[in-house]
């Protein structure tokens, strides 16, 4: 890039944003070069060209449909520019009592009161609400040929918001203007600096990554590590009561992401959280695999997991019953646990606590469009060449479910308005990848979410033990979250209602790691308690009680039958299993 580019530009001359652009111009056109190349007979993995070959097969059959919905919208865009022109000459609008909800995308008061741009934004709401009302109401397609059509739909329509454009987003515009056009030479160096010419990929960042390290500003809760094999470290975290209960709490968390999750910063650590209640806490710390450990399946999860854990902690503090805690992926590993354990007669594990955890995959939500033969197996044959999942590309994948706050807004401040990400502890987590093992993964997405048998009895077979979930008699507690895009709340209330002990069903509002990471002090968003799940989810959710703020004392509340007496305070690394080194430990430190 030419040094006008990259100095600061207290005096932008039209001629240097000329040369910088003409440079960048350039230089775009060996990135997409190298981008085609690599992408090469890639790009149809989803069979998307087959789904909407099927589409329009399927529209064909039913051109009154078309004809119907094309004239609704020629009255609507008529109505539209009627109202537009009233507009211009001050005519009060007789639409607004009727506008959608408001759109983080749209925030720009420009949207509103400017008529040529509140035009723009009113055409494209109507142009996405006709082809998305097409899409979703047309007959003859089967469900996941039609969800993945709807899925991606929307994934296009989401790209062609006026927003993500320079010339039809009024923020931008303004911002170019005020600048003298330094925002566009900013963001075109961010674009060259998020653009992987390796993988020929962009990867857009989202906070910035020199902001935290881990043990210093993020992750900082005291605590030793004590044990570690293989797959994982595990770590106890300092007392913050002269006396516990007797009863420790082991916290399982998603090997997809990093544990930390749960202690970003102090004020918002469930971690901290729970030593202040008095509870003895372990924490598994997941390995970031890399292809030595391609073999590894879900099975040696379970037991160089929690299994191996159980053992460490009755080893570290002489006690063999713990309540245990699963977080999403996490949790289903904890089910399979129990199963095995039940099926084992060992009944080490007092209690289990289920956070946005599915077990019955019926109806993955959006994930499920990512889940078809034909993907598992260009999938598996990536992971085979490199032994593992590359975590970004799963942080992708979840990234579409909400690509409007985790794709577009982001390309919008980084690239348009050449800013620099905002400094964010969760987007540094959300940013922290981590790999997974190709034989476990594969596993993982064809037992589960593509053949849905992991609910069945014998589903499951772990080291010649057939799994069955409906035996698990251990008392358990779920929290699901009422927006979680990536567990649906429904579906894991299918799950829980296949246990064959008491299940306490708990559904918090926001989503998968708001509605979860909810501390007491925030007095944010609240939770519902219902019935027990015997009955359908629409009957617990119309019988549900409303509280409001977090759930965590709802949750100490139930646990505390199987928590025991109180005893003095342990300290890590006192017991038989001395302390390797200090918390977060060094596995968590490994990116990918």
């Amino acid at each position: 890039m030419t040094t006008s580019t990259q100095a600061d530009h207290s005096e932008l001359t039209p001629q240097s944003l000329f040369d910088a652009v003409t440079h960048i111009s350039e230089s775009s056109q060996s990135l997409m070069q190298d981008f085609l190349a690599k992408q090469h007979g890639q790009f149809d993995t989803m069979g998307l060209q087959q789904a909407y070959m099927e589409l329009g097969a399927a529209l064909i059959k039913h051109p009154e449909k078309i004809a119907t919905a094309q004239l609704q919208a020629w009255n609507a865009w008529v109505n539209l520019c009627l109202d537009t022109a009233g507009k211009v000459m001050g005519v009060e609008s007789k639409a607004d009592s009727s506008k959608p909800r408001p759109d983080k995308r749209f925030k720009h008061e420009a949207w509103e009161n400017n008529p040529f741009f509140d035009h723009i934004k009113q055409s494209y709401l109507l142009a996405a609400g006709t082809i998305q009302s097409i899409v979703n109401n047309v007959e003859g397609l089967d469900a996941k040929t039609a969800h993945k059509i709807g899925f991606y739909t929307r994934q296009f329509i989401d790209a062609m918001s006026p927003s993500n454009f320079m010339l039809t987003n009024p923020e931008v515009i303004e911002n170019t203007l005020q600048t003298n056009g330094q925002n566009l030479l900013k963001g075109l160096q961010n674009f060259c600096k998020d653009f992987d010419m390796e993988s020929g990929q962009l990867r857009i960042r989202m906070t910035d990554r020199n902001a935290f390290e881990l043990g210093k500003n993020i992750a900082v809760s005291p605590g030793k590590v004590i044990f570690q094999n293989e797959l994982m470290q595990l770590i106890q975290y300092d007392p913050a009561t002269n006396e516990v209960y007797k009863k420790p709490v082991l916290i399982i968390p998603p090997w997809i992401n990093k544990f930390y999750i749960l202690d970003l910063q102090p004020r918002n650590s469930l971690i901290k959280w729970l030593t202040e209640q008095g509870h003895t806490v372990f924490v598994i710390s997941w390995v970031n695999p890399d292809a030595s450990l391609s073999q590894k399946d879900f099975e040696d999860y379970i037991f160089d997991g929690p299994l191996a854990a159980l053992d460490a902690i009755e080893q570290a503090i002489g006690v063999n019953e713990v309540n245990v805690i699963g977080y999403c992926i996490g949790g289903t590993l904890l089910s399979a646990t129990l199963a095995y354990m039940q099926a084992k007669q060992d009944r080490r594990i007092v209690s289990a606590t289920f956070l946005v955890t599915l077990i019955d995959f019926t109806d993955p939500g959006d994930l499920g469009v990512f889940i078809d033969e034909q993907q598992i197996q260009s999938l598996e044959q990536q992971m085979n060449e490199r032994g593992y999942h590359e975590g970004r590309e799963m942080a992708t994948a979840f990234n579409l479910l909400r690509a409007n706050d985790l794709i577009w807004s982001f390309y919008v401040n980084n690239y348009l308005l050449g800013k620099d990400p905002a400094v964010f502890d969760l987007l540094y987590w959300n940013s922290d990848s981590t790999r997974m093992p190709a034989r476990m993964h594969s596993t993982y997405l064809r037992t589960m979410y593509q053949q849905n048998r992991f609910k069945d009895s014998g589903g499951l077979v772990v080291r010649g033990v057939p799994i069955d979930v409906r035996t698990i008699q251990t008392p358990a507690y779920f929290i699901s979250t009422e927006e979680d895009h990536i567990a649906p709340w429904k579906s894991t209330y299918l799950g829980a209602g296949l246990f064959a002990g008491p299940v306490r069903f708990v559904l918090g509002k926001s989503g998968h790691i708001a509605g979860v990471v909810n501390h007491p002090d925030a007095n944010k968003y609240g939770y519902f308690t219902g019935l027990a799940p015997e009955v359908s989810a629409e009957q617990w959710y119309g019988a549900r009680e409303s509280h409001h703020g977090s759930w965590w004392p709802d949750w100490n509340n139930w646990v505390a039958p199987f928590v025991g007496e109180k005893v003095a305070a342990r300290q890590p690394g006192a017991g038989k299993l001395k302390a390797l080194e200090a918390a977060p430990g060094s596995y968590v430190r490994v990116e990918s």
